[in-house]
């Protein structure tokens, strides 16, 4: 693969926890035979933490693109003077597709009447941290809150049916933006057409990589999960179920480079 991009939450790593350090060698091994890349929901400073942070001194940066807010933006590392990728300063923006503040305003208040009105979120039972975040590239309802434990998390919507409900209502407020299926508990809205496909085509011209060429990994690619705007590209994929998995999967394209 000339290319290999990876989902982040349930297939490098739990929900917002970071890379394990037999995850984080993994990685690194990639990054020495072939470019990677990693895309999902969060804002730039959850993939430094992430993933970046977990990475040895030694890793190619300059093999490791990032995809924030769900390919809303990209960053390559732009600092080969600094030994470590982990400050924002060391990526270079490619591009954003940022919301307005007045967007994410009216993004906001559609996401507070549909989860009112299908009674799926009540605003004031206990959550952690907050249930509605700005990111620049999307705006993020978490249903538990961004800092939720990940056992309350996976128990929150096994099957999808509220995530989905949420969706859809949200949707029917929104017809200009695209509505997505975030993380395990999360709706992730952003400008019209910009999804996880719109970032690999980016992606892709940026690196002059054909997209049969490249390869996604990810925990949701069945119809309805987070994963599935993938399929409007020709990248090949590989669907995984747990961070384990992938760690496996990884292990195969090492040992048959």
């Amino acid at each position: 693969m000339k290319l290999v991009i990876f989902d982040l939450d349930g297939t490098l790593a739990e929900s917002k926890q970071p890379l394990t350090g037999e995850m984080a060698e993994l990685v690194t091994k990639l990054l020495a035979i072939t470019r990677v890349a990693v895309i999902s929901g969060g804002a730039l400073p959850q993939f430094l933490k992430q993933v970046v942070a977990q990475l040895p001194n030694g890793a190619n940066f300059g093999n490791l693109y990032l995809l924030p807010t769900s390919g809303a933006a990209l960053y390559e590392y732009g600092s080969l003077s600094t030994p470590l990728g982990t400050s924002a300063n060391a990526w270079k923006k490619i591009y954003e597709e940022r919301l307005s503040e007045k967007e994410a305003s009216i993004v906001e208040k559609a996401m507070r009447e549909a989860a009112t009105e299908t009674g799926i979120i009540n605003f004031s039972d206990q959550s952690w941290g907050e249930r509605i975040e700005y990111r620049g590239g999307d705006v993020t309802l978490s249903a538990l809150g961004q800092q939720a434990p990940i056992v309350l998390k996976k128990a929150w919507d096994p099957d999808h049916t509220k995530r989905h409900a949420l969706q859809s209502a949200i949707s029917a407020k929104l017809p200009e933006f695209s509505v997505g299926i975030g993380g395990i508990t999360s709706i992730d809205v952003t400008k019209r057409g910009i999804d996880k496909a719109y970032g690999i085509r980016k992606l892709c011209e940026l690196l002059d990589v054909n997209e049969s060429d490249a390869l996604y990994v990810g925990d949701e690619l069945e119809s309805g999960g987070n994963d599935e705007a993938v399929y409007k590209t020709e990248t090949q994929t590989k669907s995984v179920a747990t961070p384990t998995e992938t760690a496996k999967f990884i292990e195969s394209l090492i040992s048959n480079a």
